[in-house]
C-alpha cells in the first residue's frame, strides 16, 4: 500500500500532467471555436486508455493506475488504487465548488420573464429523449455486450432514456458564460431547462438504482429528500443567506470568517443531497441560487472560481476518461449502436427543445439556439455514466458508447449555436479564455454584449 507521502507525490505529478494537457488541448480547440471546458473533457479522454494508454501503456498505467494488487501471486486480491480515489475526491470537490459558482451566476430575474419558454422547452426536452432512448434501451437490454445480466428490459430502457434526456448543466453553464450569454433570454432559458431536465433525470436514475438493488426506499428518499431541500433552501435559506451576506462583508471586502462559514454551509448542503441520492452538485447549485446578488457573490466568485475551474475541475474529466475502452469500437455491432445513439441523442433533445421553446413563444432563432445548447451533455452525463458503471448497470462497452456520444454532442453544441446565430442575424461573441464572466451588482455581465431580448411573437 503506498504511503501518504507517495500518494501526495503521485497526485502532484498527475495534476501537473492534467493541467498541461488541458491547457494544450484548449489552445488547439479554441481555434475551432470551442470553450475551455470542452477541451478539458477531451483532454480527460486522451489521458486514459484512448490515446496515452495506446501509445505509452506503461506510462499511462503508472501515472493513472486503476487497481492495486494485494497479496502474493494469484491468491492476492485487487482493489481500487488509492491514487484513483484521491483523483475522484478532487474531481468531486471541483464539481461542487463549480456548481456553487454557477448557482450564484444564475439570473432568476430573467428566468421569471421567460418562465413559459423555459417550462415548454423543459417538458419537451425530457419527454422526447426519454421516450426515444427508452425504445433504444429496451432493444439493447438482451445484449450482454451493453447491459449486465441482472438488468431487466425496463431498467435498461429507463437508464438509456435518462442518458438521452440529461443535459450537462455545469458544462452548459460554462459554455453560456464563456460566450457572455448569462443574462440573455437564450442563456437563461437554456439553463432553466437544463436544471429541470437534470433534476428529473436524477430522480429517474435513483429509480433505476433502487430497483437494481431491490430497495424502493432509495427512490423515495431521493424524491422526498430532494423536495424538502428545495423548499427549505429557496424559502428559509434565502432569508438566512441574506443575513450571511451582510455579516460576511465589511469595508475591506469578504471577511475570512465569512468565506469559511459559507464553505461549511456549502459542504453540508452537498453532503445532504449526496446522502439522499440527488447528488452533491444539485445541492451546491441551489445554495448558490439562494444567495443574494451583490458584493458578496462577486467576492465569493473571485475567491473560488479560478482555482476551481483551472485546478480541480479537470481532474473529474480525467477520472471519467480512465473508464473508457475505445477498443470496443472494433466490433461492428458496437459501432453501429454508437451511430444510432448519436443520431437519437441529437434529434430527440435538440429538435424537441427547439419546438418546445418556439411553441412557448421564443422566436425561431432563439428557440433553435436553446435546442443547440441543450445538446451539451458533458459533465452530468459523465456523472450518470460513472454511477451506472459503479452500480453494475452498464458494461464498459455501453459506457464507452455513451461517453463518445457525450463528447460528440458537446463538441457540436457551440459551433451549432454559432451557426444558428449567424443564420438568424444575431451577433456571436468570441469565445473567452474560459472564466465565468463577473457580474455587476445589478446582475449584468460586465462589458458583455447582451443578446437582444426575445419577445414572444
Amino acid at each position: 500500500m503506498p504511503s501518504n507521502l507517495a500518494l501526495s507525490l503521485h497526485f502532484f505529478l498527475q495534476l501537473a500532467v492534467v493541467l498541461f494537457t488541458c491547457w494544450s488541448v484548449g489552445l488547439l480547440l479554441r481555434r475551432l471555436g470551442q470553450p475551455q471546458v470542452v477541451a478539458d473533457m477531451v483532454a480527460g479522454f486522451l489521458l486514459g486508455p484512448t490515446l496515452l494508454g495506446l501509445l505509452l501503456p506503461a506510462l499511462q498505467g503508472w501515472l493513472f493506475p486503476t487497481t492495486l494488487h494485494l497479496g502474493a501471486g494469484d491468491a492476492g486480491s485487487r482493489i481500487a488504487h488509492p491514487s484513483l480515489i484521491v483523483l475522484y475526491v478532487a474531481g468531486q470537490l471541483g464539481l461542487v465548488l463549480y456548481m456553487f459558482v454557477v448557482g450564484m451566476s444564475f439570473r432568476t430575474d430573467v428566468l421569471t420573464g421567460h418562465l413559459r419558454s423555459a417550462f415548454g422547452s423543459s417538458v419537451a426536452g425530457v419527454i422526447a429523449p426519454i421516450a426515444t432512448g427508452a425504445v433504444l434501451g429496451w432493444m439493447l437490454a438482451s445484449d450482454r455486450t451493453f447491459f449486465d445480466e441482472k438488468v431487466s428490459a425496463w431498467q435498461a430502457a429507463l437508464f438509456v432514456g435518462t442518458a438521452m434526456a440529461i443535459t450537462a448543466f455545469p458544462m452548459l453553464a460554462r459554455i453560456i458564460h464563456e460566450n457572455n450569454l448569462g443574462g440573455s433570454p437564450t442563456g437563461t432559458v437554456a439553463l432553466a431547462c437544463a436544471a429541470v431536465d437534470d433534476t428529473v433525470a436524477w430522480v429517474l436514475l435513483a429509480v433505476v438504482v433502487s430497483s437494481a438493488q431491490g430497495d424502493a426506499s432509495v427512490a423515495l428518499l431521493a424524491l422526498g429528500g430532494g423536495l424538502v431541500y428545495v423548499l427549505v433552501v429557496l424559502t428559509v435559506g434565502r432569508a438566512l443567506t441574506a443575513r450571511l451576506a451582510r455579516w460576511a462583508m465589511d469595508d475591506n471586502g469578504l471577511r475570512p470568517a465569512g468565506l469559511i462559514t459559507t464553505m461549511i454551509i456549502l459542504l453540508l448542503c452537498a453532503a445532504y443531497t449526496e446522502a439522499v441520492g440527488i447528488y452533491a452538485v444539485v445541492g451546491a447549485f441551489l445554495f448558490g441560487v439562494a444567495i443574494p446578488r451583490g458584493r458578496f457573490t462577486e467576492a465569493l466568485r473571485a475567491c473560488i472560481e479560478p482555482v476551481t475551474v483551472r485546478l480541480l475541475l479537470p481532474t473529474f474529466f480525467v477520472y471519467s476518461g480512465l473508464a473508457t475502452q475505445f477498443s470496443v469500437l472494433t466490433d461492428p455491432g458496437v459501432l453501429l449502436v454508437l451511430v444510432i445513439v448519436v443520431l437519437v441523442a441529437f434529434l430527440s433533445k435538440g429538435v424537441a427543445c427547439t419546438i418546445g421553446a418556439r411553441t412557448a413563444g421564443l422566436p425561431w432563432g432563439s428557440a433553435a439556439s436553446v435546442g443547440a445548447l441543450m445538446n451539451a451533455r458533458g459533465l452530468m452525463e459523465l456523472v450518470l455514466l460513472n454511477i451506472g458503471l459503479e452500480k453494475g448497470l452498464v458494461t464498459p462497452a455501453l459506457y464507452t458508447v455513451l461517453a463518445l456520444m457525450t463528447v460528440i454532442t458537446t463538441l457540436a453544441a457551440t459551433p451549432l449555436y454559432y451557426f444558428i446565430q449567424r443564420r438568424s442575424g444575431s451577433p456571436t461573441p468570441p469565445v473567452s479564455d474560459g472564466d465565468i464572466v463577473a457580474e455587476t451588482e445589478v446582475g449584468h455581465p460586465t462589458g458583455a454584449p447582451r443578446e437582444p431580448s426575445a419577445q414572444p411573437r
